[in-house]
């Protein structure tokens, strides 16, 4: 991770040209991951009127629920397994697997060929954030933490920009087939440069007791490695694998010193993407029938992802300074009263101002949330920690899109929706503070454990 230079007893961390690589790579994956995640509700107005396919609305909302499904079992799941096979070959395997999926999109003749490919994509999509999130956060040095995760996470909306801006000039001259073959684009331009360039973690290789391989790639860094034992026995690498108490990266996170923490970031990345999705999915809707143009109402959403854009980048230098808590009750509040202020009648400028407000606060939640995460626990079960919060946060972006639909077709007031995307911020600043302090000790600077409890990179030289 991000490190203070050899002799830096000011404390001043420095950007390794390693750190700077692995957050190129990662960012770019996550602005593929958003890509692939906003061009489905590019394309729908297209697929609801493709020949032969008799498309619904609410069938195009069950195969949208379907990709979602697909990407909650591939964080969970991927996120875990990158704990045991290795954060780069893990991340290699998400983008390439959802890449082509992707691309095979446009292959597809009816609606339920569609929806099988879109949820083999989820599967591979939902494995990117959480493997991205834990390689970056080990190449980070503490001090930094919320800057990092700040950058590579601003790649989400970017893609999703992109995919909206792609999609004018795409569809009407090739169709929608046309967006998702440059969803192919990931495994031709990104796949070879990350297996080329992108080393794995070293803390993965010393918790695995493959000390050869993490000072093979410490060498090829120009990075030193200290404080870890050449020659380990079977049985203390068993246990570095699998922790102090021999626990496997699952049963860390529900074990009596983390359960309390991890059910408190479980329901607040539900709460967040709850949050996300409902503006993503009904905000220019809801504009609308609060009495704004069609034009109007997109500009809202525009606002919303350059608003998180911005403002993340922003107020993670404040959080790097200040530490990850103050800082997410701040934004779940923020988030909670820019719905509120969308709902009174009040000049079109101020609006602009809340909606962008209403991005930070809910996009810039999440990306603090992650990294607090990755600080929170053992190196060794990063992934796994990340994997389930984006995994089971899935459910809030599930249940997002109908219930404001129901209550848009309901009949009630367009304020009801805003009251109802407010609730979440409010109790996700409740639930942040539940959270204990960490229960583990992190190694000092420059010295990473072998039984992977270490958040530091080692020393450059």
């Amino acid at each position: 991770m991000l490190e203070y230079s050899r002799g830096a007893s000011r404390g001043h961390a420095t950007w390794p040209p390693v750190t700077l690589l692995v957050l190129a790579i990662c960012g770019l994956a996550i602005v593929a991951d958003g890509y692939d995640v906003v061009i489905y509700g590019a394309v729908i107005p297209s697929l609801l009127h493709e020949s032969g396919w008799g498309l619904t609305p609410a069938g195009a909302g069950l195969i949208g629920s379907v990709a979602l499904v697909g990407m909650l079992i591939g964080a969970t799941t991927v996120g875990t397994l990158t704990d045991t096979w290795g954060r780069r070959k893990m991340l290699v395997v998400c983008l390439t697997w959802f890449s082509v999926m992707t691309g095979l999109c446009a292959t597809a003749t009816s609606p339920e060929m569609f929806g099988l490919l879109r949820f083999l994509s989820g599967l591979g999509l939902g494995g990117v954030l959480p493997t991205a999130s834990a390689l970056s956060g080990e190449y980070s040095h503490p001090r930094a933490r919320n800057l990092v995760f700040a950058i590579i996470f601003s790649g989400f909306p970017v893609g999703g920009i992109v995919a909206a801006l792609a999609g004018m000039s795409v569809i009407p001259r090739f169709g929608w087939q046309g967006m998702f073959l440059l969803g192919l684009l990931p495994v031709v331009l990104l796949v070879p440069v990350a297996l080329k360039f992108l080393p794995e973690s070293m803390v993965f290789l010393q918790a695995k007791g493959r000390h050869a391989e993490a000072e093979q790639t410490a060498r090829h860094w120009n990075i030193t490695l200290e404080g870890t034992p050449n020659e380990r026995t079977p049985s203390a690498r068993s246990q570095a694998a699998n922790g102090p108490d021999g626990m496997s990266p699952v049963k860390t996170l529900l074990s009596g010193h983390h359960i309390v923490a991890t059910l408190c970031f479980l329901a607040m990345s539900c709460l967040c993407l709850f949050m996300i999705y409902g503006y993503n999915t009904w905000l220019p809707e809801i504009m609308r029938r609060a009495g704004y143009s069609s034009g109007s109402a997109l500009g809202f959403l525009l606002m919303f992802n350059f608003g998180a854009v911005v403002g993340q980048l922003l107020i993670s230098l404040a959080a790097d300074r200040i530490g990850s808590k103050p800082i997410i009750v701040t934004t779940c509040l923020l988030a909670a009263a820019a719905v509120v202020l969308l709902s009174l009648r009040l000049p079109t400028a101020v609006l602009y101002g809340a909606v962008a407000l209403g991005g930070v606060g809910a996009m810039g939640t999440q990306t603090f949330l992650l990294a607090y995460i990755s600080k929170y626990y053992p190196a060794r079960v990063g992934a796994t920690a990340m994997g389930w919060a984006l995994g089971f946060g899935r459910i809030g972006s599930m249940l997002a899109p109908p219930l404001l639909g129901l209550i848009i077709g309901a009949g009630l007031a367009y304020q009801w929706n805003f009251y109802a995307l407010a609730v979440p911020g409010v109790i996700g600043a409740a639930l942040i503070g539940l959270v204990p302090r960490a229960a583990h000790d992190p190694s000092p600077v420059g010295y990473p454990r072998a039984e992977g409890t270490a958040h530091t990179l080692p020393e450059p030289t």
